[in-house]
């Protein structure tokens, strides 16, 4: 049998029509066709383990038919709930019209409602992604509609619902579809033309340089977003700070993957401060800094570091419900993992594992270096721990072996 006809084969084999599997791999219908009669090569390895994952199968050799065997292993991309309806949106007409055309306050409420549907929810991207396509297209046709102040603020709710997306896309889309959201979000803080939205979108533009590999850059997006709105932080709002202090968390957690100690901490003291100028109980909307954040991002900035002592130390000061977010919350469970596993503590971290799952399991089974770890907890765990392990593994949809 052929590549192609393999694909055929596992796609038929779960019921799977065409347009779904070719849906989930970010190619159409007609590529997908030509792939299972032969007359195009799949040569791709991405496409290939995009293929893999999404048939759920676990060795790239059943469609390639290689002897050397070639696992998919825990850093296989999931795939976002809804992607080809938010595809759709994306790549829609550029003049189309909503039924019904919505106020800039109006659709920045619908906006925040996502945004606090994201940092609610235990499943998050599930619930969120079938509100980003509508969201996507009535607010990409809002500006056209508006002049002067009122079009700036139209790009300004432009601007959220694509860092809403960014973040719902990340490690569950094709490269080129993730930074195609990222550069409109960024575009359309440009066209906004407002301080705090240039800051938001520094952040989540470094998010995508981070996680990339573009550490430099990424420190350099946020550090000099930070500087440019330092000015305004006395007589700005209290959102101006909360990014300002967002901006720093970032620098920190970057330089602390660096390895850089000193300055990792130099930033998050500077954000210790910002938070501290806060009122009680302040979040912002979606970056969510605040006082409970930054508390996580010191158990974060450890973890990284790779002083697990450090890091369990300072979680001991952390009241999770002080953060009104369900996806940080499951994040520092996450670290704790981490920090135990360092530690060679396969029982703490298989704890605290479990901890992040229960919290929420989108966060654990979208999280690449958190599936990773349950992978190497499946596999390394002996005795009662290991069914324990395998059976968290198969829960996040870890193929471990």
């Amino acid at each position: 049998m052929t590549t192609g006809e393999r694909v055929r084969f596992f796609r038929e084999r779960r019921g799977m029509t065409r347009p779904v599997l070719a849906g989930l791999v970010g190619r159409g219908p007609d590529w997908l066709k030509k792939v299972e009669s032969g007359e195009r090569q799949l040569r791709d390895h991405t496409l290939l383990v995009r293929l893999a994952t999404a048939l759920k199968i676990s060795d790239l050799t059943a469609l390639t038919g290689d002897s050397v065997p070639s696992p998919v292993g825990p850093s296989a991309r999931l795939v976002l709930p809804g992607i080809a309806k938010l595809r759709d949106a994306l790549r829609g007409p550029l003049f189309a019209a909503p039924d019904e055309p919505s106020s800039v306050d109006v659709l920045r409420g619908r906006v925040a409602e996502a945004w606090r549907l994201w940092h609610a929810s235990r499943f998050q991207r599930s619930e969120v992604s079938a509100l980003l396509p509508d969201l996507v297209r009535d607010a990409s046709a809002l500006p056209r509609r508006l002049d002067g102040p009122e079009r700036r603020k139209a790009y300004a709710v432009l601007a959220d619902v694509y860092h809403l997306a960014q973040q719902a896309a990340a490690f569950a889309v094709e490269p080129e579809l993730y930074w195609l959201i990222a550069d409109r979000g960024r575009n359309a803080a440009q066209e906004a033309d407002n301080p705090l939205c240039l800051a938001g979108a520094s952040w989540t533009w470094a998010n995508g340089l981070r996680e990339s590999g573009y550490a430099e850059e990424a420190i350099r997006v946020v550090t000099e977003a930070a500087e440019a709105v330092k000015p305004h932080l006395e007589t700005g709002p209290d959102d101006l700070r909360g990014v300002y202090g967002a901006l720093h968390l970032h620098a920190a957690i970057t330089h602390a993957r660096e390895g850089a100690e000193g300055d990792a901490w130099r930033h998050w003291d500077e954000a210790d401060r910002t938070a501290s100028r806060l009122p009680v109980g302040y979040a912002h909307s979606w970056t969510v800094f605040g006082r409970g954040n930054t508390d996580i991002h010191a158990v974060s900035v450890a973890t990284d570091l790779r002083t697990p002592g450090t890091a369990i130390t300072r979680a001991e000061t952390v009241d999770l419900e002080t953060v009104p977010s369900v996806e940080r919350r499951s994040r520092v469970l996450v670290e704790l993992g981490r920090a135990q596993k360092q530690r060679k503590d396969h029982a703490g971290a298989l704890h605290w594992m479990r901890r992040a799952v229960e919290a929420s399991p989108e966060t654990v089974r979208f999280t690449p270096v958190a599936r990773g770890l349950i992978y190497d907890l499946a596999k390394e765990a002996r005795g009662p721990l290991k069914a324990d392990a395998v059976a968290l593994a198969e829960e996040v949809q870890v193929l471990a072996s």
